[in-house]
C-alpha cells in the first residue's frame, strides 16, 4: 500500500507537467489579443499622418492659380494700328499740362516748318538724282525746234469740221514724270481757221500759230498732211 501511495505521489508531479501545455494555449493566443492592439494603433497612425495628406492639396494649388493668368497662356492678339495706339496712349498716367491758344498755334507753325524744311530737302536730292542721271531719251519726246520770236508749229487730228472755216484738232502729247519718269500722255483740243474748208474729219494736218482771229482761234491750217480713208 505504501508503495502504491508512493507510485501515486511520483506521478502526480507528471499530472501538471502534461496539463502545462493546457495552460500554455492562452499565452500562445496572447499575440491574437495584441493583434487588436496593433490594429488600433494603425487606426490613430492616420491622424499623425494628416499632413502628409493634406500636402498634395498644397501641392494643386498652384496647378489652380494658373489659369488664373490666362493672359500669359494665350497668345497675344492681334490689333489693328488705330487700336494699338489708343492702349498705349490709355497707358500714359502724367496729363499734359493744359496749353493756351497761343501756345498751340506756335507749335502747330513749328511742325509745319519742320514739314517744309523735310519736303526742300527731298526735292533737293530728287533734283541732284536727276542732273545725275541725265535726260532719258525713252521718256521725253523730241523737243520742237523754234526760234525766238518764231510761231509753234503742232500736228494733230481733225475731230471736227462742222463750223464754218473752223475746224477742231487733237493734239495728243506724252512727256515723262519729273518724279516717277513714268510716260504720260495727255491729248488738247485746237481751234483752228480753215479759210477753205478743205480739211475733214480724220485728217492729219499741221497748223501754225497766230494772231487772235476770234475768241476761241489761235491758230491757222498750214497744210492737210494726210486724208482719211
Amino acid at each position: 500500500m505504501i508503495d502504491e501511495e508512493k507510485n501515486e505521489n511520483e506521478e502526480a508531479p507528471e499530472t501538471p507537467a502534461e496539463e502545462a501545455p493546457a495552460e500554455e494555449a492562452p499565452a500562445e493566443e496572447a499575440p491574437a489579443a495584441e493583434a487588436p492592439a496593433e490594429e488600433a494603433a494603425a487606426e490613430d497612425a492616420p491622424p499623425e499622418d494628416a499632413p502628409a495628406a493634406e500636402e498634395p492639396a498644397a501641392e494643386e494649388a498652384p496647378a489652380e492659380e494658373a489659369p488664373a493668368s490666362p493672359d500669359e497662356a494665350e497668345p497675344a492678339e492681334a490689333l489693328s494700328p488705330r487700336e494699338a495706339r489708343r492702349r498705349s496712349r490709355s497707358q500714359h498716367t502724367v496729363a499734359r499740362p493744359k496749353r493756351s491758344l497761343e501756345e498751340r498755334r506756335q507749335d502747330r507753325e513749328a511742325a509745319r516748318a519742320k514739314k517744309a524744311a523735310s519736303r526742300r530737302r527731298w526735292r533737293a536730292k530728287q533734283a541732284e538724282k536727276r542732273r545725275a542721271a541725265g535726260p532719258s531719251e525713252q521718256a521725253q519726246t523730241p523737243p520742237v525746234e523754234r526760234d525766238a520770236g518764231k510761231p509753234r508749229v503742232r500736228q494733230g487730228v481733225v475731230v471736227s469740221n462742222k463750223a464754218d472755216k473752223t475746224i477742231t484738232v487733237r493734239i495728243e502729247s506724252k512727256r515723262a514724270h519729273r518724279t516717277y519718269g513714268k510716260v504720260m500722255r495727255s491729248t488738247s483740243t485746237l481751234h483752228v481757221h480753215d479759210e477753205e474748208n478743205d480739211a475733214s474729219a480724220g485728217d492729219t494736218v499741221r497748223v501754225i500759230e497766230s494772231r487772235p482771229l476770234s475768241r476761241l482761234k489761235r491758230w491757222r491750217l498750214v497744210e492737210v498732211m494726210e486724208r482719211a480713208r
